[in-house]
């Protein structure tokens, strides 16, 4: 019997292979983890303070970047500085915008009727 250009003999003695070295003592078969480990608790004031520290630490390195370039540090080139300043101004309007719909959000919740 052919399936796929792999003879069914083959196949057969693959299967034999592998039940024979299943059944070798001493081995034990692979743990499956089923249930995925307890994340740790984060609070929201903590994930949003570590966010907004990012966030800072991205404008004062691309402003660290841009004072060096502009003072003739060599070891800073104009791509890596506009890479940097385009980064921490990303990061900003992502702030903006969570800040945004952190509002709206608070708006709708307090126009709702108990």
């Amino acid at each position: 019997m052919k399936t796929g250009g792999i003879d069914g003999s083959q196949i057969q003695a693959m299967i034999a292979q592998l039940k024979a070295h299943a059944t070798r003592p001493g081995l034990t078969p692979p743990v499956i983890k089923t249930e995925p480990a307890p994340a740790a608790k984060v609070e929201f004031s903590d994930a949003l303070k570590n966010a907004l520290d990012g966030v800072n630490a991205s404008q004062v390195q691309a402003d660290d970047m841009g004072k060096k370039f502009a003072m003739g540090d060599d070891s800073v080139s104009l791509s890596d500085m506009m890479v940097s300043m385009q980064k921490a101004s990303i990061n900003f309007q992502a702030t903006i915008q969570v800040r945004n719909k952190l509002v709206s959000a608070y708006h709708d919740i307090m126009n709702m009727q108990v």
